[in-house]
């Protein structure tokens, strides 16, 4: 069956606008004059809209997106009595659920984000409740969460995570980063294959809606694994996945079995690039809102700290060599720009050891960059996955992050036109459900500098600023190179899927351009 599109202005990255594209088994056949030279059983007036290849996720956590979605939701929420009302439905109209867990407050409606646990104990106090904030390292709990998981004032911060404090040194209710969180979480009931199958299938749909044709889990543990390799097996995927499997500093060795068995899993499917296990996640720091991403100097509002380390720098680099050497690809979390250091330095000691190969490393956020590691992306083949929805000063980065910093390396995140003009590749991704997974709602944001859908009209550091073009590509062709899914998807050319957005303008012209449907 072939279908000509026709009477549309199609974009694709680096070519002149056309008006035509034919489709032929789910493949393009040919584009723009060329679609003279073959038949077309059907035709489809598009009535000169907007034509855009079809988005891809560069870096998002859709299972954490489904598992929150199945609590309270109080994203957007700007006061405790909203989200304390919000929190006390969710418990009357479900009273059957022993662990109340949802998300994602906003951290900076409280100055210093710390949230106290007697304010959730006020509308519930006989079951645990969990919220996760937007940056996700970081969860508010009340006290019967804390007393399940036996935290004190005895109980020290582990390694890598820090417990919010009274005066007294009794814990106050908010816990940041992994190890921190985990004193709490891992009191839980767990997750099971269910669950989580449903929680990907809530991904799927939801991503499908905004034009996303493939992501990747970069937070995905072994269990999450299995539920991607289940939901595949019976067909519930309806968009490509690919995988980041979770290395940590004290088990990434002894998973090395694990994850080439969950690998040679997805290889065994069906489908075998429906999904893909062949990205390893490295999370070297923390978050600048919740004063734990890793610091060359210290912070302003306590200086006796640099942030977290959470790898040393010669378990970073064995882990590394690893994992390359069986030909995965690394994904490094590294906000801070101590953590973009290390992981540049661990990359280029790595590439010194490994031989060479198609190897794509990845480092994803990249906030905080300095001037001479700027060229070492291009160096070392680096792509900086970064989050077009940040590039804006929201209240996070207004409210808590800048006090946290100062104003001047406040004003230093999310260089992107510095890393433009020092040759590194750009990917883009939404981090979901830290925020939104829109793409539609994130594209213009590091065109403009700013976000007026949430009130912020006044441009933040223009001069970093890119272009429509730019942005889309990096949603489109780049994000797809950065998943080894080039061949696939991410451009309007003859041999690739046809997935594609309609659009009912241009975003060049109107960046909250509404799409009117995906093809696929």
């Amino acid at each position: 069956m072939s279908t000509l599109y026709t009477n549309a202005r199609f974009w694709s990255s680096g070519k002149e606008i056309f008006h035509d594209l034919l489709v032929k088994d789910s493949l393009i056949l040919a584009v723009g004059e060329d679609v003279k030279n073959f038949p077309a059983e059907t035709t489809i007036d598009l009535d000169d809209a907007f034509v855009i290849p079809a988005f891809l996720e560069g870096h998002a956590h859709p299972i954490f997106a489904g598992r929150e979605a199945a609590g309270p939701k109080i994203n957007g929420i700007t006061s405790i009595e909203e989200i304390k009302t919000q929190v006390k439905a969710f418990a009357d109209a479900n009273p059957s659920i022993t662990w109340i867990i949802g998300g994602a407050y906003e951290a900076a409606i409280v100055e210093g984000g710390d949230f106290d646990a007697k304010w959730l104990d006020e509308v519930v106090s006989d079951r645990p409740v969990v919220l996760h904030a937007v940056d996700h390292h970081t969860i508010w709990v009340n006290s019967k969460a804390l007393e399940l998981a036996g935290i004190t004032s005895a109980t020290k911060d582990p390694q890598g995570g820090t417990i919010a404090r009274n005066s007294d040194g009794s814990a106050k209710g908010t816990l940041r980063e992994p190890s921190a969180m985990a004193l709490v979480l891992d009191h839980a009931p767990a997750n099971t294959l269910e669950s989580d199958i449903a929680a990907i299938k809530y991904a799927c749909k939801e991503y499908r809606k905004v034009g996303v044709i493939a992501a990747i889990d970069s937070w995905c543990e072994k269990d999450m694994a299995r539920a991607y390799i289940a939901a595949a097996q019976t067909k519930e995927l309806t968009i490509a996945f690919n995988l980041s499997l979770l290395a940590t500093p004290t088990t990434w060795s002894g998973d090395i079995d694990d994850f080439n068995e969950i690998r040679e899993q997805c290889l065994e499917l069906d489908n075998s690039s429906q999904l893909q296990a062949n990205s390893i996640k490295f999370l070297l720091d923390g978050a600048l809102s919740a004063g734990t991403a890793h610091l060359m100097q210290p912070y302003v509002d306590d200086p006796t700290s640099h942030g977290i380390a959470i790898w040393s720098d010669e378990e970073l680099l064995n882990a590394l060599v690893a994992y390359d050497a069986l030909q995965y690809q690394v994904h490094l979390h590294a906000i801070g720009d101590a953590a973009v250091k290390q992981a540049l330095d661990a990359l280029e000691a790595m590439q010194g050891i490994n031989p060479t190969w198609d190897r794509r490393p990845v480092i994803v956020h990249a906030q905080l960059i300095r001037d001479e590691d700027l060229p070492r992306f291009a160096q070392l083949g680096v792509i900086a996955n970064i989050q077009p929805l940040w590039c804006y000063l929201d209240p996070m980065n207004k409210e808590l992050i800048a006090p946290r910093i100062g104003n001047e390396r406040n004003n230093q995140q999310y260089r992107l036109r510095s890393m433009l003009n020092a040759g590194a590749m750009i990917a883009f991704g939404s981090d979901w459900p830290v925020t939104s997974h829109v793409p539609m709602q994130a594209i213009g944001v590091p065109v403009t500098r700013s976000n007026p859908a949430d009130g912020v009209t006044q441009a933040w550091v223009i001069e970093e600023a890119l272009t429509m073009d730019e942005s889309l590509t990096f949603y489109t062709k780049n994000a797809a190179y950065q998943l080894f899914r080039e061949n696939e998807y991410g451009d309007l050319e003859v041999g690739k899927r046809a997935a594609f957005l309609v659009l009912d303008s241009d975003p060049a012209q109107n960046p909250a351009a509404k799409i009117i449907e995906l093809v696929s």
